[in-house]
């Protein structure tokens, strides 16, 4: 078999296809929980914390030049190493708010198949040599 046909077999495993379709669909999903995080939950919690913005908090580890404001973005361009823990903290939340709806969307996927009636299956049918066996064992208990 052929490289190109080895690859081929494999690329259209259904694992694979599945695999790619997941990667797709939750590069896309985490956008929106990266939008909810910074616009929706950090605020909020910025907020009750004390209007602050995590994505500021960083320890310089070195000596900023005269003149560079005192933001993350300026420190970082000016070269200077930073400890930049509130983007951790900003992807920490977004990590557990995740987290959690992925934990929702299993559980309630698993509910449902355990609603979902199962179809009995239909009996296979009993072979040939095994009614001729139970025949004869009928025949000698008589």
């Amino acid at each position: 078999m052929g490289m190109l046909a080895e690859f081929k077999a494999f690329a259209i495993k259904g694992n694979v296809v599945d695999l790619a379709v997941g990667v797709i669909i939750g590069a896309a999903f985490s956008k929106i929980v990266d939008s909810v995080v910074s616009d929706l939950v950090l605020p909020l919690v910025g907020s009750v914390v004390g209007k602050l913005d995590f994505s500021n908090l960083f320890v310089v580890l070195g000596t900023v030049p005269p003149g560079t404001t005192n933001t993350l973005d300026a420190i970082k361009k000016a070269g200077v190493p930073v400890f930049a823990y509130g983007n951790f903290i900003t992807v920490a939340v977004n990590f557990l708010i995740l987290s959690f709806i992925i934990f929702l969307m299993v559980k309630q996927i698993n509910r449902l198949k355990r609603e979902a009636p199962a179809e009995p299956t239909p009996a296979a049918p009993t072979p040939e040599n095994t009614l001729l066996l139970r025949e004869i064992r009928d025949q000698l208990k008589r």
